[in-house]
């Protein structure tokens, strides 16, 4: 049963500290790392998102039934060698990311399993890791619709090719699903990629968590080369989420005093998203990094800055869009390629929405536009929020200026921040619902 979330606040001054959960891209990573290192590799700080709780505890379920079949069952499987396991069935709900690096992660395990989701998962493109997969060796089938979960994945991949190209202007969810399984392959992974990498940050980040757990790669120009290795004995501690962070961002630019501190974030992260200490500087948001976290100040300064390219930090564009639409400012955004086959058709709803405010957000090929020319503040807002959590975390900061806003479905926001609204009260908001 959904249920909403009403926001008011009496203050537009914020003040206090946020302590934020660990990051969900870092996390998911992390957990296919220790999952495939054969418990070599320990995960600290795991996020407490729910996409990230989705995927630990499927790996976990996954190295505890290894485990009991290695110590409680040898003599069985050695007597039974020819006895087939049922095909298992593992529902990820609406968890992209757990979607992608499964699929790649079950190519080497020894079960067949049907991977498959939500019906918005159904909806998600998975053709392009597939048929790179295929290329492999890996035997995969759709079950219903080509190019779409669910899946069917026999697992003991024999590996055919160890070369593989996929376009750069994809996911890069589809890239990292390749790189983390890479250093298990038999024959290792070239993995070319074609065009301009989109999200390369993310890429980048999936590189130092596996080098940090011993894994070696060569990147010359648009090949990435990983070796067939192995992991060496290790912790991955997880930073908080910088994408978590953008809400507080966001929130200190559409209010008119702000004095936030959020423990634990660094200048020097592995996440592409932590730009937006670049970007909220041009809101007049000041970062300072001492005490070992981020303080956030907000000064006032004119706007100058009209083009923002988003390629390298996608999950920024509906925050950033929307104070900008709510400042009234006539920005451009580039680099939005990937906005269309996330949680939901994410430009569709920030057009949606963004109209409520009297607000357009203008289409031309690949660059989109704000016309801020009817731009009103109404006394009350319906937000709705397309079963995306970053739809719901993006509006509400908008509470500073509209008296009262309601969001759609507020337990969306546990994919990936359970205690966004919990947060939001401790520095002044009341939220009701």
């Amino acid at each position: 049963m959904k249920h909403n979330i009403t926001l008011t606040t009496k203050s537009k001054s914020v003040k206090g500290t946020v302590h934020l959960t660990g990051s969900k891209s870092e996390c998911n990573r992390a957990l296919i790392i220790e999952a495939l290192s054969g418990g070599k590799v320990k995960v600290e700080n795991i996020s407490d998102a729910a996409d990230t709780v989705t995927l630990a505890g499927i790996l976990r379920a996954e190295i505890r039934d290894k485990r009991l079949e290695i110590s409680g069952h040898q003599s069985e499987i050695e007597n039974n060698s020819e006895t087939e396991h049922p095909t298992s069935e593992i529902n990820i709900g609406p968890a992209g990311t757990a979607m992608r690096f499964l699929t790649a992660y079950f190519t080497l395990q020894q079960e067949e399993v049907v991977l498959t989701g939500s019906a918005r998962m159904k909806q998600r493109p998975i053709g392009v890791l597939v048929d790179a997969l295929r290329e492999l060796g890996a035997e995969i089938e759709y079950v219903e619709n080509d190019g779409f979960p669910p899946i069917k994945l026999k697992g003991n991949l024999v590996q055919l090719s160890n070369k593989v190209s996929i376009k750069g202007n994809i996911s890069s969810q589809y890239i990292t699903a390749l790189l983390l399984i890479a250093a298990r392959l038999p024959l290792g992974l070239e993995l070319h990629i074609n065009g301009e990498l989109t999200s390369r940050p993310y890429v980048e980040m999936t590189l130092a968590m596996l080098q940090s757990a011993g894994i070696q790669h060569k990147w010359d120009d648009n090949m990435i080369s990983i070796p067939n290795q192995e992991f060496v004995e290790t912790s991955l501690h997880v930073e908080p989420d910088w994408s978590a962070a953008s809400y507080w961002y966001a929130i200190a630019a559409l209010a008119d005093e702000a004095e936030l501190f959020l423990p634990g974030l660094t200048p020097y992260s592995l996440q592409g998203d932590s730009v937006i200490t670049e970007i909220m500087a041009n809101f007049g948001i000041t970062s300072q990094f001492k005490d070992g976290g981020v303080y956030l100040t907000k000064e006032v300064k004119p706007f100058a800055r009209k083009i923002f390219d988003l390629k390298s930090c996608p999950d920024l564009a509906q925050t950033i869009i929307v104070v900008c639409a709510a400042l009234g400012q006539e920005a451009t955004f580039t680099g939005l390629e990937t906005l269309k086959i996330k949680e939901t058709d994410r430009i569709k709803a920030l057009q949606n929405e963004l109209a409520k405010i009297g607000v357009k957000l203008i289409e031309k090929g690949q660059v989109y536009k704000l016309d801020c020319s009817e731009k009103q503040i109404p006394e009350r807002i319906f937000v709705d929020t397309y079963e995306d959590h970053r739809m719901a975390m993006a509006f509400a900061p908008l509470a500073l200026l509209i008296p009262e806003v309601e969001i759609e479905d507020a337990d969306v926001v546990e994919k990936s921040y359970p205690a966004f609204w919990k947060d939001l009260e401790k520095v002044g908001f009341e939220a009701k619902g």
